[in-house]
């Protein structure tokens, strides 16, 4: 048994190690098989690395081949700009951050004059020594060493400003200096003597100028004044003269006088204005105004011309645009006179219209468009713009029948584009011209006006006017003042048309055939009761003529819109309503009575002329005139007539208007009661305005003078406990 037990053992024992055996043996497979893996990976990534390094080996070469080429072209660069850093005329060094020189061009080294110590290396400190002790530089009155500090300060800021020295030759150097991020230096010395000598001569031609332009503009000045005051009797005597008795041949020689005399006022302002814009010395002064009143204004002044070449000049302003705006008045009607009387000039028969529409802005300013259109000789296609030339007129055989010095467009447009607008011109020849401008003006605060609106209980109206152009402007501000037009060419027509659906009759003063105040008489002989209002030109004389109490009110043309619709407003109650229960008579019972004292004028004038003048153009005036003959007078005589207005001459004897302006504004201190003055004076040049405005005087008038701006200002200053301007006249009947 024991022998087989340990047979059996022998047996099992020899089993285990054989599995023990094999399972050794399959674990060494194993280990084998990872391991062969390991080193195929292994043989792999050897291989990859070879690659790689095979590649950055190439790489490595390819760069060295690169760096080599391009250290070839750097020498090459450095060689071709050092080359050209020699060849500049002008100065070129460099400086490490050491402030050492590390090299300088030839034009650099010479300002030295071959100091052996000038060279690479030496520092900028050094220089500064050997310049002022050799002498290079001139100092002036400056201490070396104090000239050598600023430089050195300049040089150690962080970015030296450019700095101009002296040589002893008498050379200017200007030295630029340029800093590194590493602190060294690039300097470059310029060379501007020839700059600074033309400068020199700049200076000197410039002072000599200067001293000329102020002896043109004394001797213009002095010359606008002197001149102007004959002209003053020149032009306001001729104009007097013509509204004598004269004949054909007398009233020819009148009208030449007169327009001879205002020819050369033109050529006296326009040779003014251009030298002032050509020096640059016209400056514009914006302040309120109404532009709307300032064109009716300059209507009035050109309708005498007008009338007698059978024109009509005609204003459409657009009703939705305001009046008021922030500019310069003065150069405003400058530019407007000269379109307006350039149309006026070259027109022979029609009419003149000007246009005025505009588009309010958000921030309180308007673009504002102005267009004066004619029906004149035209201008060629080839010479529209010839005509905004200096001295030139369209040069052909129309223009020699007209005078001018062909400057009023040129300042024109050169006023137009100080303002900040343009002007332009379209025309054709034979047919009409077209001037236009657009400016942006500014408008005072409240300037914006409501749209028109209708007035209650007059429907409709007649218009009688045998011009077209006046037909339809009217009958389109009617129309949006909702009030229906009945349009008639002519009384006949008129007559033929008119019932008792019309509410009012405006008519034209002049009609062919029956005019507009035989035409009222006619209404009224017809029984017809409805208002008549009378546009007329000439409202002088429709006043004196015995039709004239038939008529509602007379209104100048062209009409206003604030006249027009005060007009309409002031229609009696029972016109405009037809309501039954109308009071007949009321509106006369609120009229005042008769004033007993004529208006109160005082004028201040030492020319004996010039007084003659100006009592002839205010003789159709019911007022009362004193004469002063100088500012002494003039303060004793305000005194004692108390005068409603004051026409003050500037430059009298003993004391000058402005002295005597001064002393009545002292006296009205304590009296509390202001009295308008009105300068009347030869003074036109540039600032002169201001100069005599700013004494106290409140309007300014250059002469010659207009009658037309006297009357203005004289109506402007009538109180309301005075007779009326013009007296009534009787009724023939």
């Amino acid at each position: 048994m024991e022998l087989a037990n340990k047979v059996a053992q022998e047996r099992r024992a020899r089993l285990a190690a054989e599995r023990l055996l094999e399972q050794k043996q399959a674990e060494l497979h194993a280990a084998n098989r990872k391991l062969g893996l390991h080193a195929r990976a292994l043989s792999d990534e050897i291989v990859v690395t070879r690659a790689k390094v095979q590649t950055v080996e190439d790489e490595n070469q390819r760069v060295k081949s690169d760096l080599h080429v391009a250290n070839e072209k750097v020498q090459v660069a450095e060689r071709r700009l050092w080359h050209s850093i020699e060849t500049i005329q002008d100065g070129f060094a460099f400086f490490d951050d050491n402030s050492r020189m590390i090299a300088a061009n030839p034009a650099y080294m010479s300002v030295f004059d071959g100091l052996e110590l000038i060279e690479p290396g030496i520092s900028y400190v050094e220089i500064l020594q050997l310049a002022t002790e050799e002498g290079i530089v001139d100092i002036g009155d400056l201490a070396p060493a104090a000239w050598r500090e600023t430089m050195l300060d300049r040089w150690q800021s962080i970015d030296p400003e450019p700095t101009v020295i002296r040589l002893w030759s008498g050379e200017y150097i200007k030295l630029i200096d340029q800093r590194g991020h590493g602190g060294d230096v690039v300097s470059l010395a310029l060379n501007i003597t020839e700059t600074i000598r033309y400068e020199e001569r700049l200076k000197e031609a410039r002072a000599r100028a200067e001293a000329a332009n102020r002896a043109k503009s004394s001797f213009l000045a002095n010359m606008s004044h002197e001149i102007r005051t004959p002209m003053n009797g020149i032009v306001g005597m001729s104009d007097l003269l013509k509204d004598t008795e004269l004949t054909e041949e007398q009233r020819l020689y009148a009208d030449t006088i007169k327009n001879s005399g205002e020819a050369l006022l033109v050529i006296i302002n326009d040779v003014l204005d251009y030298s002032k814009i050509e020096a640059e010395k016209l400056v514009l002064k914006p302040e309120p105004f109404d532009l709307e009143r300032c064109i009716h204004e300059l209507i009035m002044l050109l309708q005498p011309k007008a009338r007698d070449q059978g024109l009509e000049i005609l204003l459409d302003y657009d009703l939705f645009l305001p009046t008021q705006f922030i500019g310069d008045p003065g150069r405003m009607r400058q530019v407007l006179t000269n379109l307006m009387g350039n149309a006026v000039k070259f027109t022979e028969k029609g009419h003149v219209l000007i246009r005025v529409t505009g588009m309010m802005g958000e921030d309180g300013s308007a673009q504002v468009h102005i267009a004066v259109e004619d029906t004149g000789i035209g201008i060629p296609a080839d010479k529209v713009e010839h005509v905004f030339g200096e001295f030139n007129q369209v040069d052909d055989e129309h223009n020699r029948r007209f005078e001018g010095t062909g400057l009023g467009l040129a300042i024109s447009q050169q006023l137009v584009r100080l303002m900040g607008g343009q002007i332009w011109v379209e025309s054709e020849l034979g047919v009409g011209s077209t001037f236009g401008l657009q400016i942006t003006l500014p408008m005072p605060d409240g300037a914006a006006e409501p749209a028109p609106v209708a007035i209650a209980g007059l429907s409709r109206a007649m218009i009688v006017d045998g011009n077209d152009a006046n037909r339809q402007l009217l009958e389109k501000r009617l129309n949006l003042f909702g009030i229906e037009t009945v349009c008639c060419a002519d009384a006949p027509e008129a007559l033929s048309l008119v019932g008792p659906q019309v509410d009012l009759v405006l008519t034209e003063h002049h009609l062919n055939g029956m005019d507009g105040l035989e035409l009222a008489e006619a209404l009224r002989a017809a029984e017809h009761e409805m208002p008549v209002i009378l546009l007329s030109d000439n409202i002088g004389y429709a006043a004196q003529d015995p039709a004239r109490p038939l008529l509602h009110a007379v209104l100048q043309k062209p009409v206003s819109r604030r006249e027009l619709c005060a007009a309409l407003a002031a229609l009696p109650v029972q016109a405009r309503s037809k309501a039954p229960d109308a009071q007949p008579g009321a509106d006369d019972a609120a009229a005042p009575g008769v004033p007993a004292r004529a208006l109160r004028v005082l004028a201040a004038e030492d020319n004996k002329t010039n007084r003659l003048v100006f009592s002839k153009m205010v003789a159709a005036l019911d007022i009362d005139l004193t004469f002063a003959e100088n500012g002494v007078e003039a303060v004793a005589l305000y005194q004692s007539v108390q005068p409603d207005i004051v026409f003050m001459d500037i430059s009298m004897p003993l004391m000058d208007g402005k002295e005597a302006t001064g002393h009545i504004r002292d006296i009205e201190k304590k009296t509390g009661v202001h009295v308008p003055i009105v300068a009347m004076t030869a003074h036109a040049m540039d600032g002169d305005d201001t100069c005599i405005l700013a004494a106290g005087l409140d309007h300014y008038l250059t002469k010659p003078l207009r009658k037309a701006a006297i009357h203005e200002r004289i109506v402007e200053a009538c109180p309301m406990n005075v007779r009326p301007l013009v007296p009534p006249v009787a009724d023939a009947g």
